[in-house]
């Protein structure tokens, strides 16, 4: 799961993106408002945490420019301001949590981890597409009753085929899914061929059908049929 932290105290976000690293998201850094404007309009995330005091802009505005576009990311504000006004102008403008500085990251991390599952997974703790089933709290993977180990890049490209049944992917979007700011350093094309190909055959060991389809000149389709 890919997430954007907007936040001009860079010693906060760093803690944000060191701790959520930890438990297995892919975090991106906007400092300013200009920065997290032309990431949100050019990226999909899965959660934004955003804090309202940019030192170029006002929060509220990245809010407005994701509902401007459609954006299907979750939402969460981040703020040393308390009025009850600025929660209910968040709330009311499209973000689905409010958290006031200073907090734990424990918390934020729990509230990311349960905003997602809402939003992607029906709120459920478990994920289940025919014989493929995903625990996502303990980040174990089965096929039928076999569990099968993949490493933190399948998973996560498991997950997002499952979050994206018969919709075609270009390499492109898997790549930066899966690596964000550092797809250009880590020999993106090739390596998705190479963790496509191992979840492949991991599937298919355990007894699972191959739902991979390579599409000529685009990419990949996990296929229901």
């Amino acid at each position: 799961m890919k997430i954007l932290v907007v936040e001009d105290e860079k010693g906060l976000a760093e803690s944000i993106v060191d701790y959520l690293t930890k438990e297995g998201f892919i975090c991106e850094v906007a400092n300013t408002f200009w920065q997290a404007d032309e990431k949100v309009s050019l990226y999909q995330y899965d959660c934004t945490i955003v804090d309202l005091t940019l030192p170029d802009g006002e929060g509220f505005g990245i809010i407005q420019t994701l509902k401007k576009i459609a954006a299907t990311t979750g939402i969460i504000i981040i703020s040393a301001r308390n009025t009850l006004e600025d929660k209910i102008k968040g709330l009311e403008i499209g973000s689905d949590d409010y958290m006031t500085k200073p907090f734990h990251l424990s918390e934020l991390n729990a509230r990311v981890k349960s905003l997602i599952r809402r939003r992607n997974f029906g709120g459920n703790n478990d994920m289940a597409w025919r014989e493929i089933r995903v625990q996502l709290q303990a980040r174990k993977v089965f096929v039928g009753e076999k569990e099968t180990l993949l490493s933190r890049k399948e998973y996560d490209l498991l997950l997002y085929f499952l979050s994206n049944i018969d919709v075609a992917l270009t390499k492109e979007s898997i790549a930066e899914h899966l690596w964000g700011d550092h797809m250009d350093s880590a020999d993106s094309l090739d390596m998705v061929y190479s963790h496509i190909k191992n979840l492949r055959r991991k599937i298919l060991e355990k007894g699972g059908r191959d739902y991979i389809q390579s599409i000529y000149g685009i990419g990949y389709k996990f296929a229901a049929s």
